[in-house]
């Protein structure tokens, strides 16, 4: 009898430690990094399938703040000895399901393993594409990017893991908290 207390007493405990790991771990599901980088303030965000992955929003105090750039980037394990030739490479993509195109601005070493490949969505006015962008998430529940085969380009050759998603609930005040580090950096310049 007492083993079998024993054995209860010891699955609780594990339970109570895993329970309470879990919900340590998804309290920081969505953590930003809010900073700036030379003359620009960026919000970040880490992917959920691959940590390693990030959605950024890079504001230029040179553009008066008012311009964000949206970018992100895919780790891949796969070394195909030709992935620098992707640089400069308009990449079919789709976002919750939309078929559109990003273009590869850099690819650097990740890890000695691996390639960090940086895709740019585009530049929009900041806070008109953040609102926008907003909504989108807000009526699809997501936000995810996959990245597909097009023409002359095969997705398997280049990428191990072709998709990722995004939590973007906080997505509004972490870009308005990078838009104002970016006013300041911008008055620090004045």
């Amino acid at each position: 009898m007492k083993r079998l207390l024993l054995i209860i007493l010891s699955h609780l405990l594990l339970f109570f430690i895993v329970f309470a790991y879990q919900a340590q771990a998804h309290a920081e599901d969505e953590e930003w990094t809010i900073d700036s980088l030379e003359t620009m303030a960026y919000a970040r965000v880490s992917g959920e399938v691959i940590h390693g992955d990030n959605l950024n929003f890079f504001i230029d105090s040179r553009d008066d703040c008012q311009k964000v750039w949206n970018n992100f980037t895919f780790v891949t394990y796969n070394d195909p000895g030709d992935i620098k030739q992707l640089i400069g490479k308009h990449i079919p993509i789709t976002i919750n399901g939309e078929e559109i195109t990003a273009k590869v601005e850099h690819i650097s070493p990740f890890l000695k393993l691996g390639w960090r490949v940086l895709f740019t969505i585009g530049t929009y006015p900041v806070k008109e594409y953040i609102n926008v962008l907003n909504n989108f998430y807000i009526e699809e529940k997501k936000y995810e990017i996959k990245i597909i085969d097009g023409i002359d380009f095969k997705v398997d050759k280049y990428f191990d893991i072709s998709v990722n998603s995004w939590k973007l609930d906080n997505l509004v005040p972490s870009v308005l908290a990078a838009h104002k580090l970016c006013k300041q950096l911008n008055d620090m310049e004045s």
